[in-house]
C-alpha cells in the first residue's frame, strides 16, 4: 500500500505562500490526487491480480487473455436482467443473436489508467499557468511577514516597501487579477469538459451513471436478479470474447470464450466516486464564477470581502483604500491578507491608509 501511494505524497505538500483559493485547490490538489490514486490502483496488480482471465478450450490461456485484452470483449445487453444459471450464465453473458445491436463491446478498460492520468494533467494545467503568470509576486511582497515574530525595524521597512510598491504601480494590477480570473474560468470549463470526455469514453453511460446507481440502491426491495445493475452494465465482471483461427482443413473455426475482468471491480467504484465528485466540483465552480463576476462589477462587495479577510482592520480604512485603487490592487491586497500575519497586515493597512490620507491632504493644500 505504501509503495503505491508513496510516490504521490508531493501532491499534498502545504505551501508557505498561498497564491489562489480553496476552490482552486480543489481542482489542482484534491482532484489531481483522486485521479492519480485511481490511476495507480488500476495498474496495481497486487490488489486485483491479472486484469483479465479468459477460459476457452483448445486455445492457450495466455494467448486468449492477450487477444481479448487487445481486441476487447463484449456482453449481450438483453441478458443483463435474468436469473443466473437459467436465463443467462452471468449478467450479460448469453448466446448472441447475431445482430451487432445485441452486442455491447467493451474497449475502454485497457485505457482507463491512461485517461485518468491524462485528466489529472488537465486539472493541474490552470494551476501551472497561474504559477507562471503570477511570477512570485506574492512571495516577493510578503517578505517573510507570514509569521508573527518580526523585528520592529525590519517590519517597518518591509511595510514601507509594500506601500511604495502600490504607490508606484497604482492601477497596474488589473491584468494580474484578470489572469487569475482566466485560470478560474479554465477550471470551470475544464470540469464540464472532463465530464463530457468521460461520458464519451464510457460510451455515453457516464452522464446518468451515478443517478442510476442511486436508483438501484433505493429499490432494494426488488429481487436482485430482476433489476439492472448499472455498474454491471457499464463495468461487467464477466464478458464474452470470440476467437477465430484456421482449422486443419483451412476452415475458419470459431471459439467462444468467457472472460473474467477483476479490474472492473475497481473501475466501477472509481467512476461512481468521480461522478459525484465532478458534480460537486461543477456546482461549486459555477458558484465561484458568479461570485467572481460580483467581485468585478460590485465595488462595495470588494470592500466587504476584504474587511472579512482582515477583521482587525477598521472598515473605513479599507473603504478608503478600495476607493482610491482599482480591482487589481484590491485583488493583490486580498492575496496578501491570506499570507501576512493578521497583526502585521493591520499595521500595513493603517500605514497605507495614512499614506493615502496624507497625499490627499497635501494635494488639497496645493
Amino acid at each position: 500500500m505504501f509503495d503505491v501511494f508513496g510516490s504521490i505524497k508531493g501532491l499534498v505538500k502545504l505551501e508557505t505562500i498561498c497564491i489562489d483559493n480553496n476552490i482552486f485547490r480543489l481542482h489542482y490538489k484534491a482532484t489531481v490526487l483522486i485521479l492519480v490514486i485511481s490511476s495507480l490502483l488500476v495498474t496495481s496488480r497486487q490488489y486485483i491480480g491479472d486484469p483479465i482471465d479468459c477460459i476457452v478450450e483448445e486455445i492457450p490461456n495466455n494467448v486468449m487473455d492477450t487477444y481479448c485484452w487487445i481486441h476487447s470483449t463484449y456482453s449481450v445487453p438483453g441478458a443483463v436482467i435474468g436469473k443466473q444459471g437459467i436465463d443467462n450464465a452471468h449478467a450479460g453473458v448469453a448466446p448472441p443473436t447475431g445482430s451487432e445491436d445485441d452486442q455491447r463491446h467493451h474497449k475502454y478498460y485497457q485505457w482507463v489508467c491512461f485517461t485518468l492520468f491524462f485528466q489529472a494533467g488537465f486539472f493541474y494545467f490552470p494551476r501551472l499557468l497561474w504559477k507562471v503568470w503570477e511570477g512570485g509576486k506574492c512571495r516577493m511582497l510578503v517578505q517573510e511577514m507570514n509569521v508573527p515574530m518580526v523585528e520592529p525595524d525590519a517590519k517597518k521597512d518591509r511595510i514601507k516597501l509594500i506601500i511604495d510598491y502600490f504607490t508606484i504601480n497604482k492601477q497596474n494590477h488589473d491584468f494580474y487579477a484578470i489572469k487569475f480570473f482566466i485560470c478560474e474560468f479554465l477550471n470551470f470549463i475544464n470540469v464540464f469538459g472532463q465530464m463530457y470526455f468521460t461520458d464519451l469514453f464510457l460510451g455515453y453511460e457516464f452522464s446518468t451513471y451515478g443517478s442510476d446507481v442511486l436508483a438501484l440502491v433505493q429499490y432494494t426491495d426488488l429481487d436482485q436478479e430482476l433489476r439492472e445493475d448499472p455498474m454491471s452494465r457499464v463495468f461487467p465482471k464477466v464478458t464474452k470474447c470470440t476467437f477465430h483461427k484456421f482449422g486443419p482443413s483451412g476452415t475458419v473455426e470459431r471459439f467462444d470464450g468467457l472472460c473474467v475482468l477483476p479490474l472492473n471491480i475497481i473501475n466501477e467504484k472509481i467512476y461512481v466516486g468521480l461522478w459525484f465528485w465532478f458534480l460537486f466540483l461543477a456546482a461549486i465552480s459555477s458558484v465561484q464564477i458568479i461570485y467572481r463576476l460580483f467581485c468585478m462589477f460590485a465595488p462595495a462587495m470588494r470592500t466587504t470581502l476584504l474587511h472579512n479577510s482582515a477583521r482587525l482592520v477598521p472598515k473605513h480604512e479599507i473603504q478608503t483604500i478600495c476607493d482610491r485603487h482599482g480591482m487589481g490592487e484590491w485583488f493583490l491586497i486580498k492575496q496578501l491578507s491570506k499570507n501576512i500575519d493578521p497583526l502585521i497586515f493591520r499595521e500595513f493597512i493603517q500605514e497605507f491608509h495614512k499614506k493615502l490620507t496624507d497625499d490627499r491632504d497635501s494635494i488639497s493644500l496645493t
